[in-house]
């Protein structure tokens, strides 16, 4: 039987997971095989699996919400098509105690646990299927991989908040994320723009989730995303950047309670906010721009923020050779990549309309001062390979 690893990318409602067969254990190369989907439900959860062609393979309802039967289920039939090595784990925050992938143990675990309040949306749920799959299979091993871990090569200066030292030495700094998928496209990107992606690059990772990072020499030197993931782009339903001001005027004078203020920002801002409670999701404002003035100024917020990141980012890198697109929204939206290049005509940004609208790797202009790119990102191929090396090198210095 083939030996394969289980990549698990858990949230609060689903459970996405990959398969990735060992092709080679010299060179950690490997391949997806399957990926699939855990929808779960207060009464009934879907099991979606799929081969590496998106054929479906299964679709199966469970008439359970518990995730010990759900991980039951996705594993009889997992260990009934490959031999497991290891299961890798996409954890969102490794704050400072976690600067490259690990294998789990319980110390592990208590020090993930110890960031939930970091990353109240997506820490708890990325460490429940660990706790729980340790419980079924204790002797298969768990490699933990964290989005902030890419960032670590940041100087000192873009890490820090101007707040006193003794907060900053208790660790509130600047940490970025989204750093699987920046990890990647870094790792890639020559394959894609050639040697021009070894210089300054700019990757905006736009989806419901977004941020951007400058790249240079094919590591993070700054990120929109700070101590949380929060900060920096306004998203679908995240508010991004916001005057701490406003925060303190809503409880002081809008009598906002705590658990009120978490859910404004997480839940209740961005597109979703700025579109009048229309929708977090870009395409159907795109659909309603035209006769919804709430939606068309929640896309051009959007694209506006976006370029005036993308200028911060350049004084970081000290200036820009190349922009990158990536994940739903910047793989697959026009539109959106044409709103917020036009902010960049300045910097000598041009775009060939006919590539852009094609979906093109290259979308700029050879007149174009400034590469502009599409790179598909693949954050769970990202986390099998790190499994892979740790399970060859238990030492690996990375």
């Amino acid at each position: 039987m083939q030996q394969a690893i289980l990549v698990v990318n858990a949230g609060s409602s689903s459970i996405k997971f990959s398969v990735f067969e060992i092709m080679s254990t010299l060179s950690c190369d490997c391949k997806l095989i399957y990926h699939g989907v855990l929808e779960i439900n207060p009464e009934q959860s879907n099991l979606t699996i799929s081969n590496f062609e998106h054929a479906k393979l299964v679709q199966q309802n469970i008439p359970s919400n518990d995730y010990t039967t759900l991980f039951n289920t996705l594993f009889e039939w997992v260990l009934s098509k490959v031999s497991l090595v290891a299961i890798g784990h996409r954890v969102v925050h490794g704050g400072t105690y976690f600067k490259c992938p690990v294998k789990v143990t319980p110390h592990i675990i208590e020090q993930m646990e110890e960031l939930i309040p970091l990353a109240p949306l997506h820490q708890g749920h990325n460490i429940n299927p660990i706790k729980i799959i340790a419980k079924i299979y204790p002797q298969l091993p768990q490699i933990a991989c964290f989005d902030t871990s890419f960032h670590y090569t940041q100087n000192h200066l873009a890490k820090l908040f101007a707040i006193p030292r003794a907060l900053t030495e208790q660790g509130i700094i600047r940490y970025g994320f989204h750093g699987l998928s920046y990890e990647y496209i870094a790792s890639v990107i020559t394959q894609y723009i050639g040697d021009i992606g070894r210089k300054r690059v700019i990757v905006q990772h736009l989806g419901n989730g977004a941020s951007m990072c400058g790249i240079y020499e094919q590591k993070s030197v700054a990120s929109s995303m700070g101590f949380t993931a929060l900060d920096g782009l306004m998203m679908g339903t995240r508010c991004g950047t916001i005057d701490p001001g406003v925060i303190i005027y809503l409880i002081q004078e809008k009598h906002y309670s705590i658990d009120q203020v978490v859910d404004l920002l997480y839940h209740q801002s961005g597109l979703i906010g700025v579109s009048g409670g229309l929708s977090n999701d870009m395409r159907q404002l795109l659909n309603e721009s035209n006769t919804n003035p709430h939606a068309s100024e929640a896309i051009e917020l959007f694209c506006y923020r976006a370029a005036c990141e993308i200028g911060s980012l350049s004084v970081s890198l000290g200036g820009c050779d190349a922009l990158v697109f990536t994940a739903g929204i910047g793989e697959h939206n026009p539109q959106i990549r044409q709103k917020i290049c036009s902010y960049l005509h300045f910097q000598g940004v041009e775009l060939n309309n006919e590539a852009n609208s094609q979906n093109k790797n290259i979308i700029s202009t050879h007149q174009s001062k400034i590469t502009v790119s599409i790179i598909p990102t693949d954050e769970e191929y990202m986390i099998a390979k790190h499994v892979q090396q740790l399970m060859a090198n238990p030492n690996i210095n990375y």
